[in-house]
């Protein structure tokens, strides 16, 4: 039976699929830009219909999410609350995904 045996280093128990995945985005060291396009994602489910239809573009480089909005308004407002889209932003993705969000 030793010539058989499996050398290849693979773990034989059976790990639920989410697992998998995490250990797969951290040994290829993609959690980061994952979780990075997870919130670019989201945007429009976490801010509302009326931010959203007003944000022209969305990126994130070094961990600062920066949005580009189509209203003075609204950007004004969203500047002035810069804290508490941070804090939705962390809440709901963990605190060091973003850490700085700058509205153009």
């Amino acid at each position: 039976m030793d010539r058989y045996k499996d050398h290849t280093g693979r773990k034989k128990e059976v790990a639920p699929m989410q697992e998998a995945f995490e250990e797969l985005l951290k040994a290829y060291r993609l959690k980061d830009k994952f979780d990075e396009r997870q919130v670019i994602q989201a945007w429009p489910e976490i801010m509302g219909n009326t931010v959203a239809k007003r944000t022209e573009s969305l990126y994130v480089r070094d961990k600062k999410l920066f949005v580009k909005i189509s209203s003075g308004p609204v950007k004004k407002e969203l500047s002035m609350n810069r804290s508490k889209v941070l804090e939705l932003i962390g809440s709901r993705f963990g605190e060091e995904v973003i850490l700085e969000v700058i509205f153009l």
